[in-house]
């Protein structure tokens, strides 16, 4: 594992999710209120999106960016209109996404920490030949996994973490966030969950449709600079 993410202004982190829907954004607010509210200067980094509401912004780089105070074309550079897998609407549109392409989003920043935003899965296509993946494994980014806690989930957490493994990339913990509360055996999914991942859990975010408090976001903030302390000095 190279140290080079450590040795960088801002320190960048990446947040991927095992699926589309579960949950990075409301996960990254909540730790970008966190660390905020820590008194840490943070910063957001959506570098694509696909879906647009009616401004034509994405709702999720709005989200983030409610929390930082950044503009929303500066959280999210490159957005495309139509709800779909962001190399298909790059090639209906004749855009290629390339590793080049994302390496002239990443924007010039003083804040202390930068958290980017995946989009989709870890393996998330680029184009032919590349995947988002593979510009987190350029930088070392370490990484922070959301769990979409519902049935499946063990499936998706396991096929995901042993990507993440094999690709050598830093794994700050996972979060899992409950978007079932009413799922069979929940609390045995959790369980399970930390059994199998061998990762640390960084927060059990609950359902709360309404956005998570104070008190959480700051639990959450609190377990992620632990972790990443405890990676920084191991390398």
């Amino acid at each position: 594992m190279s140290d080079r993410a450590f040795n960088t202004t801002p320190l960048r982190f990446f947040v991927t999710g095992t699926d589309t829907d579960a949950g990075k954004t409301y996960c990254s607010s909540a730790l970008l209120r966190g660390l905020r509210l820590s008194g840490l200067q943070c910063t957001a980094l959506k570098p694509i999106a696909s879906g647009v509401d009616a401004d034509g912004l994405n709702p999720d780089a709005k989200t983030l960016a409610a929390v930082t105070g950044q503009p929303t074309n500066v959280v999210n550079p490159l957005c495309f209109q139509l709800p779909t897998a962001p190399h298909l609407a790059a090639q209906a549109l004749q855009q290629p996404l390339s590793l080049a392409v994302l390496e002239q989003l990443l924007p010039q920043s003083d804040s202390q920490l930068e958290l980017i935003e995946g989009a989709g899965g870890w393996l998330l296509p680029l184009n032919a030949d590349e995947y988002l993946a593979d510009w987190v494994v350029r930088h070392q980014w370490p990484v922070v996994l959301v769990v979409g806690v519902k049935l499946g989930c063990l499936n998706h957490s396991l096929l995901t973490v042993r990507e993440l493994r094999r690709a050598g990339v830093p794994v700050l913990g996972y979060i899992a966030n409950i978007l079932n509360p009413q799922l069979h055996y929940l609390a045995e999914t959790l369980d399970d969950l930390s059994h199998r991942l061998q990762l640390p859990l960084l927060a059990t975010m609950p359902y709360a449709p309404g956005g998570a408090d104070d008190d959480v976001c700051l639990q959450l903030a609190t377990q992620f600079r632990l972790q990443l302390a405890a990676i920084a000095k191991s390398i």
